[in-house]
């Protein structure tokens, strides 16, 4: 079978010397997180050579690597909050290097830790970092400043985690299902926003933990630097000056949160087992996988969407290597699942590192595709329609349902004629609001969405159901 080409390395996230894309791309992996790296003469001391790394993410031999190659040992494993959109790798990087973990004094959690109150100063050789307390996003985040000198006029930057994005703020609204309310967290944002944040110099650099991709916010901006200049006078957000309002504007049209978000936000206050980033899974075979598939687990294709329309093992659901592999993962599996992974050689450890970075760990193993081609009972093709196909199936067929698997604000911008709109994240949720009976065509914005949305119902048993090529764009054209 035709191979697809190889992904770019994933951006990573935390803060270590120097900023800059893994990738090259300002195109934001799965967790969201991107390298928050500073200048060498700020991220490291210059008397002892400690280095800090904050929010890392949980394959951590890249932050052991840079620092043995600058002659640097990692002291401090500073985490801005609990995250809910990744499993954080403080654990990994403490049992590697015996770094201390440091949060917020609001913050539980269940390992040993080193909990910082709000204006405390921490020294880094002849760099100083500043704590300031900003709940609202959650109730423990924390926000550093980074002062170059002790004694300048002005900080460097400020690292302000899911608190303070480049065009928009942190989500109030994710810890609900755990008995906290929007509202109470967005007074609580808006007060850190003001009190904490807005106080710093104009030129002062902001240095978030995602950009755009991110489901921690809603207008976030590519951009990976801003200054407090700059979000004081463009960010929506900040331009609000009546509290309730605040929570109001800034609630309003998040997307929904993947499943896992909640698993994540609790399993990193938790003292958990910790990755092993280099061994890759067990290889099976089509006939175990197919077992394992009737007895509960899920299968997971991660192809591009063309290679896996043309052959794929039945009943799994397509998620692609090259989009945000765990975060939609985590939308169409759940946290207690059991998953198989159909993927070319050489990518089974990219596969299983990249669930675990969102500390799905129940991975059975992994299927090479070049064993589908000689295994026919078990391989089917998925229909992608193009344009013309959609228009023609539409006139021809009665009853076609059509199903908008965007965020519901990107359907406010439009959407076609009589779909409905389900977002991707709330599929298996909603399934019922569709009759498995009628012929199904899905959509997204381009068509990867729309891959893994397809394939989720024809593994729910939907007996017809294409997607569109191209997606909203094509079919608006």
């Amino acid at each position: 079978m035709p191979r697809a080409q190889p992904k770019p390395a994933d951006d990573v996230k935390g803060l270590f010397l120097r900023r800059e894309r893994r990738d090259g791309s300002g195109a934001e992996d799965e967790q969201g997180g991107r390298a928050i790296r500073v200048p060498n003469a700020v991220a490291q001391g210059s008397v002892d050579e400690d280095a800090d790394v904050v929010d890392p993410q949980r394959d951590v031999a890249q932050y052991v690597a840079d620092a043995e190659a600058n002659g640097l040992r990692i002291e401090r494993i500073f985490e801005t909050h609990f995250h809910a959109d990744f499993l954080s790798g403080h654990l990994e990087l403490a049992a590697a290097t015996g770094a201390v973990i440091g949060y917020g004094a609001a913050a539980k959690p269940e390992f040993a830790a080193r909990l910082f109150a709000d204006g405390e100063r921490y020294p880094l050789g002849r760099v100083e970092l500043e704590m300031r307390l900003t709940p609202g996003h959650t109730p423990e985040s924390m926000s550093i400043v980074v002062w170059e000198h002790p004694d300048d006029a002005a900080p460097y930057a400020v690292l302000t985690g899911d608190t303070l994005f480049i065009g928009d703020v942190g989500r109030p609204d994710l810890l609900v299902s755990v008995g906290r309310t929007s509202e109470e967290l967005g007074s609580m944002l808006f007060r850190s926003l003001h009190d904490k944040l807005l106080t710093l110099p104009d030129s002062t650099r902001v240095l978030p933990a995602h950009g755009a991709g991110s489901a921690c916010g809603k207008n976030l901006s590519t951009e990976t630097m801003s200054t407090i200049g700059d979000q004081r006078r463009d960010n929506y957000a900040l331009q609000i000056r009546d509290a309730e309002k605040f929570v109001e504007i800034v609630s309003e049209g998040q997307p929904p949160a993947p499943g896992y978000f909640v698993f994540d936000a609790k399993l990193n206050a938790q003292n958990r087992d910790v990755l092993d980033e280099h061994t890759p899974p067990k290889r099976l075979t089509i006939g175990e996988a197919m077992w394992r598939g009737r007895h509960g687990a899920r299968i997971l294709d991660t192809r591009d969407p063309q290679y896996f329309a043309l052959g794929h093992l039945r009943g799994s659901v397509n998620v692609g290597l090259q989009g945000r592999y765990a975060e939609f993962a985590g939308a169409v599996v759940n946290p207690d699942e059991e998953i198989i992974v159909v993927t070319e050689p050489g990518t089974e450890l990219e596969a299983k590192v990249r669930l675990a970075r969102i500390g799905y760990d129940k991975l059975l193993g992994w299927v090479s595709v070049d064993d589908l081609a000689s295994d026919f009972d078990n391989v089917a093709q998925a229909s992608r329609l193009t344009r013309a196909q959609f228009a023609v199936r539409r006139h021809k067929i009665e009853n076609v349902q059509v199903v908008d698997v965007r965020n519901e604000g990107e359907a406010h911008d439009g959407m076609i004629d009589g779909a409905r709109n389900i977002p991707i994240a709330q599929l298996r949720s909603r399934m019922s609001e569709l009759d498995p009976m009628k012929p199904t065509v899905v959509y997204c914005a381009g068509g990867y969405r729309s891959s893994i949305a397809a394939s989720l119902l024809r593994e729910a048993g939907f007996a017809d159901v294409s997607d569109v090529l191209g997606g909203y764009a094509a079919i608006a054209a």
